[in-house]
């Protein structure tokens, strides 16, 4: 095998390595957000979901598919495998057409989510001030944190403040209502999210221009 060969074949190893990391990490992320104490309630409070799950799922089987991708891949560039890497060549087209579809989705989404979670943090907080629970306080910080943000606008409950990010007494009275910080985050970041899935679909399309400037040389020695 020459040169360009070798360097395409460990160029591909190494891409799927890296693939197989970030596809663990968005399976992780996904069961985090179904099952997670912080998150759970996304999906047990009667409120229209249907966004919720659909992002989960892509999460999930995007995982799935990058980290089935990231294995076919390195055996088919470690064993010369012409079938291994047809196939892998297939399923990163996948890859990335799911790409561009969630993230035209999400931009075409953002709205309606930033309106669902804007009903979420309100039905949260109204049922944490009157059962004071610890799953919801957690939730609850969790948003202020993400957001920078703490209630729905009006004066805070003391007890409620311990939910707000760190920072003076003063900062905690002066922090802005989380309704309105989500809807102004997911107006002003959604082409943000676009681009960025955009870039990773143009990012997955660099192994495939390996495989098609080293194809002549590497799948010549498959067997």
């Amino acid at each position: 095998m020459d040169g360009c060969a070798q360097m395409c074949k460990c160029f591909l190893i190494l891409f799927n390595i890296l693939f197989a990391l970030v596809g663990l990490g968005l399976v992780a992320l996904g069961m985090w957000l179904r099952f997670g104490a912080e998150t759970r309630g996304f999906f047990d409070i009667d409120l229209h979901t249907t966004q919720f799950n659909i992002g989960v799922m892509v999460l999930v089987v995007t995982g799935v598919l990058m980290l089935l991708v990231a294995i076919i891949g390195d055996c088919g560039a470690c064993n010369n495998s012409k079938p291994a890497l047809g196939v892998f060549s297939g399923l990163l087209t996948v890859l990335i057409i799911i790409e561009i579809t969630a993230g035209v989705m999400a931009f075409m989404w953002s709205d309606r989510v930033s309106d669902e979670l804007v009903n979420f943090y309100a039905t949260i907080y109204a049922q944490y001030l009157n059962t004071r629970s610890p799953a919801q306080a957690v939730t609850l910080e969790l948003f202020n944190n993400a957001f920078d943000c703490c209630g729905v606008g009006g004066p805070i409950e003391m007890f409620v403040r311990d939910t707000c990010p760190k920072g003076s007494f003063l900062q905690k009275l002066m922090y802005s209502s989380c309704p309105s910080v989500i809807k102004d985050v997911f107006h002003s970041n959604a082409p943000l999210v676009l681009g960025g899935f955009l870039g990773t679909a143009g990012i997955m399309v660099s192994p495939s221009g390996a495989l098609q400037r080293s194809h002549s040389d590497i799948l010549k020695y498959s067997t």
